[in-house]
């Protein structure tokens, strides 16, 4: 393949990087062949939790405490610092000079816990409000993830015969900013790909500030960012998993398939189901480019995987999967019939507390919308959503989304089956969704049914 692929390495595989050198980077590779790719990296798994706030429990990390002026976010940030310097000892026997990583990671800590203790004092005057300085914040403990893990493995990959390059696009201590498109061209303005193996952070400091746009998929943004920015012919992402026809965990290895060709229709999709495949929006910026994207899996790496680009000739399940931390908002009025903008009055309370829904259903007096029970404000949300519709019954209710996703479904007797299998097996459908297009199908159902749903739609449509 001529010229070079932009290559993502996730955050639980870079703290398997022994593996990872051997599966991904170097592996049978010689001489020329080991270049001409880009690798984009991760903080190493549990890191970024640990510098910000856990992803899924909520539990604080630096920035958390930090945010609420808790004395405990020096300590916090030493046991990062602490963490860091354990993962360092972990890859001594493969390479990485473990006196060099160390003081890298005790130089940033000192720089960082200067800085957050000058903005402590800052904040205890008053005309400094908190979002003023904690956006900034936020964005400079984060990028330390990234540094660290994308400096080891240049030390090791060096160790190891390679000629590898630290492309720091954290900007550390560099007090011009650049916007996004220009801090990745400077960066890589001078790169060799055919003699290099640039290894980037997947944080990049910018102008428009990648969290506040992007907050924790910044690394998937900043990987199509440089594909799309260095014209490589391809993106390709290393997860701990093959993109399956379902869940093997639920469903069985030997019963779901690799998917193997997709489409950026089902990528989006995907995105949606808050499947840990690929940024909606990073798919976006390669989609338009023309840059296919494959997902392999870093323990498989024989296997080509799934390759997004392009729509199958042939009617086809590509994959059943769903969330089950959906709360309908049902909002039901007899008087809704006929009249002209009630559903874009419904919409501006979603919008002004910023809740996205994942799916709809509507019919004359009735309208839910199924969003994320974690969304920040949801319940001040229905609130007023109460209030403002007040000769409405406004219910919520837990429930579970199941999709089936795939291409050229237009033909009679997708629907039938799926239906059918649901009923098969005894669940009921709470509601569902088709849009004309026909490339999902979305059944809401009670959160008891999830696995049981998805197990019975592998089995009709997709074994």
């Amino acid at each position: 393949m001529a010229g070079h692929t932009i290559e993502k390495i996730g955050g639980t595989s870079m703290t398997r990087f022994g593996e990872i050198m051997n599966n991904v980077i170097i592996g049978s590779r010689e001489g020329s062949e080991l270049y001409n790719r880009v690798f984009v990296v991760s903080a190493y798994g549990g890191v970024t939790n640990l510098l910000l706030e856990h992803k899924k429990s909520g539990e604080p990390g630096v920035f958390a405490r930090f945010a609420e002026r808790d004395s405990g976010w020096e300590e916090t940030l030493d046991s990062v610092g602490a963490k860091m310097v354990e993962l360092n000892h972990s890859f001594e026997d493969i390479g990485l000079d473990v006196e060099k990583a160390n003081e890298f990671v005790e130089e940033r800590i000192a720089g960082i816990k200067a800085c957050l203790k000058d903005l402590m004092r800052i904040g205890s005057f008053g005309h400094f409000k908190p979002m003023d300085y904690l956006p900034a914040t936020r964005e400079f403990l984060s990028a330390f993830g990234e540094a660290h893990s994308a400096y080891n493995s240049t030390l090791i990959l060096r160790a190891n015969g390679v000629n590898a390059r630290f492309i720091d696009l954290t900007a550390w201590k560099e007090s011009k900013t650049l916007s996004f498109d220009e801090m990745i061209l400077t960066a890589f303005k001078n790169v060799d790909y055919a003699s290099e193996l640039p290894i980037a952070t997947g944080y990049t400091k910018c102008e428009e500030g990648i969290m506040s746009s992007f907050d924790r998929g910044y690394s998937e943004i900043t990987f199509s960012k440089i594909a799309v920015l260095t014209d490589a012919v391809e993106g390709v992402i290393h997860k701990e998993f093959h993109l399956s026809t379902g869940d093997p965990n639920l469903i069985g290895e030997d019963k779901v398939r690799i998917i193997g060709h997709t489409n950026f229709d089902i990528a989006d999709q995907l995105a949606d189901m808050d499947m840990e495949a690929l940024h909606s929006k990073a798919s976006k910026l390669m989609e338009l480019k023309g840059i296919p994207i494959r997902i392999k899996n870093a323990f498989d790496p024989d296997n080509p995987g799934t390759l997004i680009d392009r729509i199958s000739d042939s009617p086809r399940i590509d994959m059943i999967c769903g969330r089950s931390d959906l709360i309908g908002i049902e909002v039901f009025d007899s008087h809704m019939v006929g009249q002209i903008g009630y559903d874009h009055k419904l919409l501006s309370y979603l919008k002004k507390y910023a809740i996205s829904y994942i799916a709809k259903n509507t019919n004359a007096n009735t309208i839910t919308h199924y969003v994320v029970e974690k969304a920040r404000n949801l319940d001040e949300c229905v609130r007023d959503i109460r209030a403002a519709f007040p000769g409405a019954a406004v219910a919520t209710r837990e429930v579970a989304i199941v999709t089936v996703m795939g291409t050229n479904m237009k033909i009679p007797g997708f629907l039938y089956k799926a239906a059918k299998a649901l009923s098969d097996e005894g669940i009921n459908i709470l509601a569902l969704d088709q849009c004309m297009r026909q490339i999902n199908m979305q059944f809401i159902v009670s959160r008891e049914n999830f696995d049981k749903a998805q197990i019975a739609l592998h089995r009709e449509l997709a074994e």
